[in-house]
């Protein structure tokens, strides 16, 4: 299972929001694109990027920021934010960005993401943040009347890559994720799935862990790696490739010998 640090970008500086609050935010670094090296120098394979800013003002915002990062690292890197046009996508499909997330226009315009889907194979992702199993929209400031498994099924028809599903009221709260409402999104789509919100330890790591056959095959870590509260190094040894219980026995050894 991937482990997939996040890196989401509000004025440029790197920041964790609480529950998607704005005014609840909490400022990490204001170099994100040392974030993103020392993230990679501990193991990571992936990098997960948010336009704060870009999510409210429906365009790419930190593009500055984005364009650094992308420079600093040799990962592939996911982004999302403002990504509601083509020209957005392509502009940071240019920067080197592997894949686009797209969450409002997926509500608002499915017709564009099947265009996206088209023109841009493999690279479209679907953000499901979703509020008691409804998704949110601009930011996470507004709130529709679609289901999440409704939109998750909509948008595996129109060719998307993956879903990552937000819950929204565990994101930032290092309450753990929820198991449930992945269950259920598994339940109904094919296409892989990466978890993300609340995850705050390497337990709530190993309970994700038990999804990955169901089609959770990722997970995107914030706050928690920012606070200390899981070290990435140790999270890659529980879940990610060459996880401590793939390791093959030593067979050479018997303590019955």
């Amino acid at each position: 299972m991937d482990v997939i640090p996040a890196i989401d970008l509000l004025e440029g500086r790197c920041v964790r929001l609480y529950q998607g609050d704005y005014d609840r935010s909490q400022v990490f670094s204001e170099n994100p694109a040392d974030v993103a090296k020392q993230w990679v120098d501990q193991g990571a394979t992936r990098l997960h990027i948010v336009d704060l800013d870009g999510a409210k003002a429906g365009k790419v915002v930190n593009l500055g920021a984005i364009e650094a990062i992308a420079q600093a690292v040799s990962v592939p890197i996911e982004i999302g934010g403002g990504l509601r046009d083509r020209t957005s996508v392509q502009q940071v499909f240019n920067l080197g960005i592997q894949w686009a997330i797209l969450g409002t226009i997926a509500v608002e315009q499915p017709q564009l993401v099947q265009e996206l889907c088209e023109e841009f194979p493999r690279q479209i992702i679907i953000g499901i943040d979703a509020r008691n199993g409804r998704v949110a929209t601009r930011g996470w400031l507004e709130t529709s009347e679609v289901l999440a498994t409704q939109l998750a099924v909509q948008m595996q028809e129109l060719g998307a890559a993956a879903i990552i599903y937000t819950d929204i009221h565990r994101d930032g709260t290092l309450i753990g994720p929820n198991l449930d409402a992945l269950r259920e999104l598994a339940a109904v789509i094919s296409i892989p799935i990466i978890a993300s919100g609340g995850v705050s330890s390497v337990t709530d790591l190993l309970s994700l862990l038990a999804l990955e056959p169901q089609g959770v095959t990722g997970v995107i870590v914030g706050r928690a790696l920012y606070t200390g509260d899981i070290l990435l190094k140790e999270a890659l040894r529980a879940i990610g490739p060459g996880r401590i219980q793939d390791i093959p026995p030593n067979l050479d050894f018997s303590t019955f010998a």
